[in-house]
């Protein structure tokens, strides 16, 4: 048909027509990103990134200390046993709480860690049960050989009495620390039936307070002692190191 014809010429000569621009380029869509949302996902994948490694660093850190529990409390042959009980859960030491030289000296209970401790507590009179502690706490060190610089003996004096010129000779090498009774009754526990001052406590380089050995400790006792402080020295060998590193102020 004629008029079929015209038409489809016409469109097809139309649609090769092509607009001047004036020797100008034909103008292009550009479809943009929407900036703030993609700096929101962006934001949030970098924050979830920061977790998962500051997470991975501290599990890297924590390790050798997982480890060690681990060997000491977990992998050990049937039918060995701990001569001091265990505490579950460990108690943190107070860290700033004050514990002064017998000088008169300041200091925290926080400055204590970076060392495993053999500690004893009683009031500054110190009567037979505490020289008794105070003498077992210094040979346990001293059978350490090698080993004993990465444990310090400490006595808590747990009142305002001037301990007694005769044992201060005895006390060479001991960390005498003043602390108000109260304080330590947040962090130590005695057995039942017993007080504070009748058992030797050990405290791990974290500041935690994991072992408490049995009331009214004799040289038996003593020697029984010896061989839970033995292993818990080899076990930690890994990641514990003679010398307490002093902590930023």
């Amino acid at each position: 048909m004629s008029g079929s014809n015209s038409s489809d010429a016409s469109f097809a000569q139309a649609a090769s027509v092509v607009p001047e621009t004036g020797g100008q380029q034909p103008l292009g869509l550009t479809v943009h990103s929407l900036p703030q949302a993609g700096d929101a996902m962006a934001a949030l994948q970098r924050s979830r990134s920061g977790r998962w490694q500051m997470l991975g660093l501290l599990l890297v850190c924590a390790a050798p200390v997982i480890a060690s529990y681990f060997t000491y409390y977990v992998l050990r042959p049937e039918g060995r046993r701990n001569f001091g009980e265990l505490i579950e859960p460990q108690r943190a030491l107070p860290a700033q709480a004050a514990a002064t030289a017998l000088d008169g000296t300041a200091h925290t209970l926080g400055e204590l860690r970076g060392q495993w401790l053999l500690v004893s507590v009683a009031p500054g009179a110190c009567d037979d049960g505490c020289r008794n502690n105070l003498y077992l706490q210094r040979q346990l060190r001293e059978t350490m050989g090698r080993e004993k610089e990465r444990m310090d003996w400490v006595w808590l004096v747990s009142d305002g009495a001037v301990p007694p010129a005769e044992i201060a000779p005895g006390l060479q090498g001991a960390t005498v620390r003043r602390v108000d009774a109260a304080t330590l009754a947040t962090w130590l526990q005695p057995a039942p039936g017993h007080t504070l001052e009748e058992h030797l406590y050990v405290v791990d380089p974290q500041g935690h307070w994991m072992m408490r050995f049995p009331a009214r400790l004799d040289r038996a006792g003593a020697a029984k002692a010896k061989r839970d402080l033995d292993r818990l020295l080899r076990a930690s060998a890994s990641w514990d190191q003679p010398g307490r590193l002093q902590e930023a102020p």
